[in-house]
């Protein structure tokens, strides 16, 4: 499933930038690969050419053996086992970070967001294929299965305490990858980058010697943008209920609110800055679930920012987020 890009390159916020003799010599390289379910792009730039293609081979590596990990999309994936027999012996290293960071914030926002909602995909997903949606006992028969306090997890093992359970790391492993290779390529010696794993990072400046931006994509309308918003050196990721939707109305999609085993109701998208991918990503589904009023002081307690947008088209965003409205 590829997902919709969200989140559009920009050059700056209209100034003309001053051009440094430093800058200009140096060499911009583009790539563009699929994985995590999406198409992802690097965009980085080097002095020495040579420094440079090895930096974004390792941030491909990078990307590889995140996917190896925790991707839904690879039947042979370490999660993937784990849905299939209930246990993981002995997880990855960054497999074992993101599940731990994962049981964080779960508890940190009461349950808010929990990476055991699969069974709600799961079941919201077949009845799709028979172009319908599930009952309520349905539903309640997947929510009784979701809950991130019977996922055990340390260094030994991986383990489900309740029998039919599943999780899905699509909410947060986007976000770890960004910042996997914003590091990767930071340690490469590479100082400007703009990265896209279906979230957004960055490091320096763009082409053009100015802050990168990015525009915010109307989740209404294709190919329109609400404003551009500035990085500063910022991470930033965007949920939307359009990204995949179970019913032609948006009403049910792939964001559920652990509690009650459906959708939350009034939010059409939200963005969320943050100084690390990881955590925006996360609390993107963090604040879908708080809902349009309550959004922003949750996101101002959790010391990020944020623009949510609400299925009228209405939208408030954070003081702090240094975004230009269309």
């Amino acid at each position: 499933m590829k997902r919709r890009a969200w989140m559009k390159t920009g050059l700056g916020l209209g100034l003309l930038p001053f051009v440094s003799e430093a800058t200009a010599r140096l060499q911009w390289r583009d790539i563009t690969f699929t994985g995590l379910g999406t198409v992802l792009s690097i965009r980085a730039a080097h002095q020495d050419l040579g420094v440079l293609e090895q930096a974004l081979q390792q941030a491909k590596q990078v990307i590889a053996r995140i996917e190896d990990q925790m991707s839904l999309f690879r039947p042979d994936s370490a999660i993937r086992q784990l849905n299939r027999e209930g246990v993981l012996r002995t997880p990855a290293p960054d497999l074992l970070h993101v599940l731990q960071r994962s049981q964080q914030f779960s508890a940190q926002s009461q349950g808010a967001f929990d990476i055991t909602v699969q069974p709600l995909w799961r079941v919201f997903e077949q009845a799709k294929a028979h172009g319908a949606l599930p009952d309520a006992r349905e539903v309640a028969a997947a929510t009784r299965q979701v809950g991130w306090q019977r996922l055990a997890v340390d260094a030994r093992e991986v383990r489900f305490l309740t029998p039919g359970m599943g999780i899905t790391l699509n909410g947060i492993a986007q976000g770890y990858a960004a910042d996997r290779v914003r590091e990767t390529l930071k340690q490469a010696g590479i100082a400007h980058a703009l990265i896209n794993t279906g979230e957004w990072s960055s490091l320096g400046q763009s082409a053009h010697a100015a802050d990168w931006s990015l525009g915010v994509a109307d989740p209404r309308q294709d190919h329109a943008l609400l404003g551009r918003l500035s990085l500063r050196g910022r991470c930033v990721a965007t949920s939307a209920d359009a990204l995949c939707a179970f019913s032609e109305d948006r009403r049910h999609h792939h964001i559920f609110d652990p509690h009650t085993g459906y959708s939350p109701t009034d939010l059409a998208s939200v963005t969320v800055a943050a100084s690390s991918c990881l955590q925006a990503d996360a609390l993107t589904k963090v604040l879908f679930v708080a809902g349009f009023e309550k959004a922003l002081a949750l996101a101002n307690a959790w010391r990020v920012d944020a623009l949510v947008v609400h299925k009228s088209g209405r939208w408030k965003d954070s003081e702090g987020l240094r975004w230009q409205s269309a």
